[in-house]
């Protein structure tokens, strides 16, 4: 009898031992999900501040400003990972011909304000990348532990299943072509 009640006991918890590292996991991911929500939105708070400078000084560069700007919409938008990560791939490639627009006017490239928050951005971007293989690692941790026997049974008896991760766009996969 004795037995039989401390194997049931060892059982139960083991399976609770196993329910809370898949919850523990999971909240891991929402939080690494939101360490990049939160570089993001500093990132959308610069970009005005770079269109005015930038308008100011390149004013016959619309295509370019328009394209940075509905870049910045269309990723603000965006709710899942991978829409999320499509579209804020979009917007790295926008806000890089911005900064290679600086090569052709020297007035903005001088400009001081233009500058800083160039700086600015390039240390957002380094934070967002930092944030964005955290949460790589933490979601591959999670799908891991709900794909992995036992304790996949645990994980969908309470429908905790995987998450997407954070993938390149197809065209930053491609080695870009430098001709001299």
């Amino acid at each position: 009898m004795w037995t039989a009640i401390a194997i049931v006991a060892v059982i139960l918890l083991y399976f609770v031992g196993v329910y809370n590292g898949l919850i523990s996991r999971r909240n891991q991911v929402r939080e690494a999900w939101a360490t990049i929500d939160t570089q993001l939105k500093r990132r959308y708070d610069l970009i005005p501040n770079l269109m005015e400078t930038v308008s100011g000084a390149a004013k016959h560069e619309k295509e370019t400003l328009n394209a940075v700007i509905s870049a910045r919409n269309v990723a603000m938008k965006a709710t899942d990972a991978g829409a999320r990560g499509m579209a804020e791939n979009a917007l790295s490639g926008a806000l890089k011909n911005i900064f290679a627009l600086a090569e052709n006017y020297p007035d903005l490239k001088a400009n001081e304000n233009f500058l800083e928050l160039q700086r600015e951005l390039a240390d957002t971007e380094t934070k967002i990348q930092a944030a964005r293989q955290f949460y790589n690692t933490v979601v591959m941790g999670l799908n891991n532990a709900v794909e992995q026997f036992p304790s996949n049974i645990i994980a969908r008896m309470f429908g905790i299943g995987t998450e997407k991760l954070f993938e390149a766009d197809a065209s930053e996969r491609v080695a870009p072509r430098v001709k001299f």
